[in-house]
């Protein structure tokens, strides 16, 4: 498969969610080898961060999940917390898509910017497993994209949910291997 056709994408990797979920700096060195892989291979590099507006027009009260980021406050597109983490910085031209929900296409640009490049293929990563990395797997698999999901490039709070999530609902609709794994096949 030409590479020019496939999109890596990183997904909330930002300020606010890595330091919720890497414990370690080392926590994010799969999520960096992919993303070196992918521009050594020209692959297509998507940031995406979850942030709203401020005074949160996009959230509703019965939004469970981020009426209560409404509330508290934080999470806007220009707080500290919704930048994507200094670890993996985009290069110019690598686009920053903003979502307001959990899926990576919910309110996004995303699939504008998919069908622009003629993209038909992601390989997924991101934090967390249960959240974005399930829901835009879910809608991308709707939306007839070939999926493959970086493994050891994933990670949720829930180490039971997110291994059952990667050994037994994933591949059913992707591809799932490690970094290494994903690195030794562009070479192919």
């Amino acid at each position: 498969m030409s590479n020019q056709r496939r999109a890596l994408l990183i997904m909330d990797v930002q300020n606010g969610i890595v330091s919720r979920f890497a414990e370690s700096p080392e926590a994010l060195l799969p999520v960096q080898s992919a993303l070196a892989a992918a521009r050594k291979h020209g692959i297509f590099v998507i940031f995406v961060r979850v942030g709203f507006s401020e005074g949160y027009p996009e959230v509703s009260p019965r939004n469970l999940g981020f009426s209560r980021i409404s509330q508290v406050g934080g999470m806007t597109v220009a707080d500290h917390a919704t930048q994507i983490h200094e670890s993996v910085q985009p290069a110019p031209g690598e686009p920053i898509v903003t979502k307001y929900r959990v899926s990576a296409f919910a309110g996004s640009t995303l699939e504008v910017i998919l069908r622009a490049q003629q993209i038909d293929s992601l390989i997924l990563t991101g934090i967390a497993t249960s959240g974005v990395v399930l829901s835009t797997l879910r809608e991308a698999a709707d939306k007839d994209f070939s999926l493959t999901v970086l493994n050891d490039a994933c990670m949720d709070a829930d180490p039971e949910v997110h291994r059952v999530l990667l050994e037994k609902v994933f591949p059913r609709q992707a591809e799932v291997c490690t970094v290494e794994q994903w690195v030794a096949s562009l070479a192919n």
